[in-house]
C-alpha cells in the first residue's frame, strides 16, 4: 500500500494506491478544495479559518491512512506553504494532523512529479518530445520531455487563485483588466518560450483541475471534444466576461467550487497558448499526486533521482571522486556502529552518503571557507528529487563539516530532524578529519560507540603516535563540537 498527499495551493488531494506486479492499481482517491492561496496575503501570512480548514482536510486525510507504515506515504507541500512568512508553524501542525512527515518542495522538482505522473498514464510509441502543462492555485509548471524524463522544467507564481486575486479582486470582470492580466502573464511565460518553441513538442498534454474543468466546458459547449485549442479557449473567455462578475459566471459543467478561480485559470491558459504558440492541448487525468506515487516506488525498489542528482553535482564541481568515496566509506563504517544507539536510520544514512560525496563541491569556487562555499552551492541548486527540507539538511551537514559550528544553520532546520542532522554531522567531521591527507591509507581499528549525548571514538595509539597534525586536530575537536552539545571522547588503545 502507497499513499501520495499534495498539498495544492488550490486543493489537496489523496491518492492510495496497491502495488501489485510491478504496477500500482487505485484503490481510494480523495479530494478537498482548500484554497490555501486564497487565504495568504502578501507578507506569507496565512488567515487563520484557512489554516483550520487545512488542518482539518488533513485530520481527515490522516484517519483514512492511519494503517500504512511511514515509508509508504509520501506528503509534499507546494507554492502556498513555500510562500508561507513561517512554514513551520504551519507544517507543525500539520503533520500532527496528518501523522506523517509533510516535505516541501521547490517549484521545478514540483514540475517533475508533474511530468512524471502525467508521462506515466500517456506513454508514447516514438518516444517524441511532448510539453506538460499544469495550472495550480499559486503556479504553473511548464516542461518538456521525453519518454518518463523531463528535459526542460519551468515553475512560474502565476495560478488560478493567485491570478484571479491579483486582477480580479473586486470580483467584477472587464476586458481592460483581462488585457492587463494577459500582457503580465504572457510576460512570465516569455522568459522561456524561446527556448521551448526552438526545442519543440509534438503533443501538448495539460494536467490540474483548472485544466481539466477547462477541457470539460469546452466540450459541454461543443467547442470540441474535450481537448483545447485557441479558438475554444477565445469563445470561452468571451463567454466568461459576458458575466460581468465572477458571482455570475454560469458555464456547463463546471463544479461551483471552481467558479469563484476560474477566470484567473482561463487567463493563465491563453497567455501559455498565446506565448508558447500553442495548437492543440490535451488533458490527462493523472498529475503530481500521481508522480509522488510512481516516485515513491521507484524509491522503494531502488531507483532514486537523487543518486543520479548527487552524481551530477560531483561532476558538476569536479569533485575528487577517489576523497570523496574514502570519506563516505569511513562516515559509514562510523555510522553502522552508532545507528542503533542513536536512532539512526535508512534516510540518515542515505543524507550522510551524499553529503560525503559532495564534502568538497565548495573546493571549485575556493579553498578558503569552501565548506561554506559547498553549503551555499548545496542550498541554492536545483537538486532534482530533493525537497526543501532534504537540502536544508544536505547543505547543513556540508557546512559544519569544519572549523567552528553553524549555530544559525542548525537552528533552522524543523525540530524532528534536528538532533539526527547534529549527529551526522559529528559523523561526517570525524570521517573528513581521518582523511584530511588525503591519501589512500585504510584507516585500522577505528571503533565508535555512542551512548546519549557522547560519542568515543576508540584509534590505535601507534596509529596516532605517527600521525602528529591529526593527533593534534583530534585533541581539539572537542572545543569546537560545542555548538552540536555532543561530547567527543578520543580513546587510543
Amino acid at each position: 500500500m502507497l499513499a501520495a498527499v499534495d498539498l495544492g495551493s488550490n486543493s489537496f488531494h489523496m491518492v492510495v494506491a496497491q502495488q501489485q506486479l510491478g504496477q500500482l492499481r487505485i484503490i481510494d482517491r480523495i479530494r478537498e478544495m482548500v484554497r490555501m492561496a486564497e487565504g495568504l496575503d502578501a507578507k506569507g501570512n496565512l488567515d487563520r479559518k484557512v489554516e483550520d480548514r487545512a488542518i482539518a482536510c488533513l485530520e481527515r486525510f490522516g484517519q483514512r491512512i492511519r494503517g500504512i507504515p511511514a515509508t509508504q506515504v509520501r506528503a509534499l507541500a507546494t507554492n502556498s506553504v513555500r510562500a508561507l512568512a513561517d512554514p513551520q508553524a504551519f507544517l507543525v501542525r500539520a503533520e500532527a494532523a496528518l501523522g506523517h512527515r509533510i516535505e516541501v518542495v521547490a517549484g521545478r522538482e514540483e514540475a517533475r512529479l508533474v511530468y512524471l505522473g502525467v508521462a506515466q498514464a500517456n506513454p508514447t510509441r516514438d518516444n517524441s518530445l511532448r510539453m506538460v502543462m499544469d495550472i495550480g492555485g499559486g503556479s504553473t509548471e511548464t516542461i518538456i520531455g521525453r519518454g518518463l524524463e523531463p528535459i526542460e522544467r519551468e515553475s512560474l507564481q502565476v495560478g488560478c487563485v493567485a491570478t484571479t486575486r491579483r486582477f480580479f479582486n473586486n470580483g467584477k470582470l472587464t476586458r481592460k483588466k483581462w488585457r492587463q492580466g494577459l500582457i503580465e502573464v504572457a510576460a512570465e511565460f516569455q522568459q522561456f518560450a524561446t527556448a521551448y518553441r526552438q526545442l519543440g513538442w509534438n503533443e501538448a498534454i495539460g494536467s490540474s483541475g483548472t485544466i481539466k474543468a477547462i477541457g470539460k466546458v469546452c466540450k459541454e459547449m461543443k467547442l470540441t471534444n474535450g481537448e483545447i485549442t485557441p479558438v475554444a479557449l477565445w469563445t470561452l473567455r468571451d463567454r466568461v466576461l459576458s458575466f460581468g462578475s465572477i458571482e455570475a459566471i454560469d458555464l456547463p459543467d463546471l463544479n461551483a467550487d471552481r467558479k469563484p478561480v476560474i477566470a484567473g485559470g482561463i487567463l493563465v491558459l491563453e497567455a501559455a497558448f498565446s506565448a508558447l504558440g500553442i495548437r492543440e492541448m490535451r488533458v490527462s487525468k493523472d498529475a503530481m499526486r500521481e508522480g509522488i506515487l510512481y516516485d515513491m516506488a521507484g524509491r522503494l525498489g531502488g531507483v532514486d533521482p537523487r543518486e543520479l542528482s548527487i552524481d551530477a553535482l560531483m561532476e558538476r564541481y569536479g569533485v575528487d571522486k577517489a576523497q570523496a568515496a574514502r570519506v563516505e566509506r569511513t562516515a559509514l563504517a562510523l555510522f553502522r556502529q552508532v545507528a542503533k544507539a542513536w536512532k539512526l536510520g535508512p534516510d540518515e544514512q542515505a543524507l550522510l552518503s551524499w553529503a560525503a560525496r559532495i564534502h568538497e563541491s565548495g573546493l571549485a569556487i575556493a579553498h578558503s571557507q569552501y565548506q561554506i562555499h559547498g553549503a551555499y552551492i548545496v542550498q541554492n541548486s536545483d537538486i532534482s528529487g530533493f525537497t526543501y527540507q532534504e537540502q536544508q539538511q544536505l547543505a547543513c551537514i556540508v557546512r559544519n563539516q569544519r572549523r567552528s559550528i553553524s549555530r544559525s544553520s542548525l537552528a533552522a532546520l524543523p525540530d524532528r530532524v534536528r538532533l539526527s542532522t547534529k549527529r551526522l554531522v559529528l559523523l561526517l567531521r570525524l570521517a573528513v578529519l581521518l582523511h584530511r591527507s588525503h591519501d589512500a591509507e585504510i584507516i585500522r581499528r577505528k571503533k565508535a560507540t555512542a551512548k546519549g549525548t557522547t560519542l568515543t571514538l576508540e584509534l590505535s595509539r601507534k596509529w596516532l603516535d605517527n600521525r602528529p597534525l591529526l593527533k593534534t586536530d583530534l585533541e581539539s575537536e572537542p572545543d569546537d563540537l560545542k555548538g552540536l552539545g555532543i561530547k567527543l571522547n578520543i580513546k587510543q588503545t
